[in-house]
């Protein structure tokens, strides 16, 4: 079973708006990354409701009591009060040995947990794989997004090891196991690309991405798309070779010994030329050979090419090799050069806060 994300609400913090109110800001740890999501008093007060609705029965936990007299963002000790309970709320539904509320989907949402955090289905819980939550927050879709290339990647290494397998047993177990990592990659981009609509839409409390980074990550999901097609077109094409060898290997050596003695009519066997060869056409390898001596030697040359085909194909192999992993190195800059980009636009959008804060006050 998989273990639980770890959470926290380390610190507080107060909103900008015409009328302040605290934002707790909430860290989780997750298996490839950390980040913070910041929540108010009103979106803790709806997680609660909900998610006693959906589990049919109140968490183990409840929430601090709503302060009518006092303010948290003019007293410091009852806003860090509120920190302290809203933690500890969190925190008891997460290590709670009842997991119904962590599998209601208004827990996932408010937290941005991916569908796969989900340890198990349970009859609490009605979403099923064609109803996969989409991927609402952008730090999540990025670790999402790491975890499918994942999935391509060891597709990918599933269908190198069914093309070097000797045994049927083998090759049928590894197409197996590349198809399971490649239905699960089909289900992550129909996740992430349902999440990147909400990312690009005007939709209340989603937070919206710009327009360079959403057209970035529109390319990695089509990149994503185009790969694991062709991942499946190779597994298909694996599979006809398979069939097509097998039915070449049915061929025994006595039915090519016939092959090459048949005469291609009705008379029967071939029987030996004594004037059939030309010889103005003979080489000094031929020369000296009579008919058998020839089609020997041919029968060698045959199996010399034979062998030098795989040799050849060995090489194109490793070659293919190499420039998949390019391709990969080269995806995962981009990948880097896309979180740059996001960076620089976040320190663009403050400086340019900065300068209409100046603006004024000169």
């Amino acid at each position: 079973m998989a273990s639980q994300p770890e959470i926290s609400v380390p610190t507080t913090s107060t909103s900008t708006t015409s009328k302040p109110y605290t934002i707790y800001n909430i860290t989780l740890r997750l298996p490839l990354r950390t980040f913070t999501l910041q929540k108010r008093y009103s979106d803790f007060a709806t997680l609660h409701a909900t998610i006693t609705s959906q589990a049919g029965a109140a968490p183990p936990a409840s929430l601090p009591p709503k302060s009518y007299f006092k303010s948290t963002t003019s007293s410091p000790a009852l806003a860090e009060s509120r920190r302290a309970a809203f933690q500890a709320y969190l925190q008891t539904l997460n290590a709670s040995t009842d997991d119904r509320w962590r599998h209601t989907p208004a827990w996932r949402s408010f937290l941005n947990l991916p569908s796969n955090n989900s340890t198990h289905n349970t009859r609490h819980t009605t979403t099923n794989s064609s109803t996969q939550q989409p991927i609402t927050d952008p730090v999540v879709w990025l670790d999402y997004h790491r975890d499918l290339k994942s999935q391509l990647h060891s597709a990918r290494l599933q269908l190198t090891k069914r093309d070097q397998a000797t045994s049927a047993q083998a090759q049928h177990e590894c197409s197996a196991t590349a198809k399971k990592y490649l239905v699960k990659a089909g289900s992550m981009i129909s996740q992430l690309d349902s999440g990147l609509k909400t990312l690009g839409g005007d939709s209340w409390g989603s937070t919206r991405l710009g327009d360079g980074e959403m057209r970035r990550r529109r390319d990695l999901v089509e990149a994503a798309k185009k790969e694991k097609e062709g991942l499946e077109n190779l597994g298909n094409a694996m599979v006809a070779k398979a069939g097509l060898d097998a039915s070449i290997a049915q061929a025994t050596k006595g039915d090519k010994d016939k092959l090459l003695a048949a005469n291609g009519g009705s008379e029967g066997p071939r029987k030996p030329a004594t004037s059939g060869r030309v010889l103005g056409k003979e080489t000094d390898r031929t020369r000296a050979l009579d008919n058998q001596g020839v089609l020997q030697l041919q029968q060698q040359l045959m199996r010399e090419q034979d062998e030098d085909v795989d040799v050849l194909g060995q090489a194109v192999a490793r070659q293919k090799q190499i420039g998949m992993e390019i391709q990969q190195e080269l995806l995962v800059q981009k990948d880097l050069l896309g979180l740059l980009d996001e960076d620089v636009d976040r320190v663009q959008g403050k400086i340019d806060v900065a300068k209409k804060r100046i603006a004024k006050i000169s």
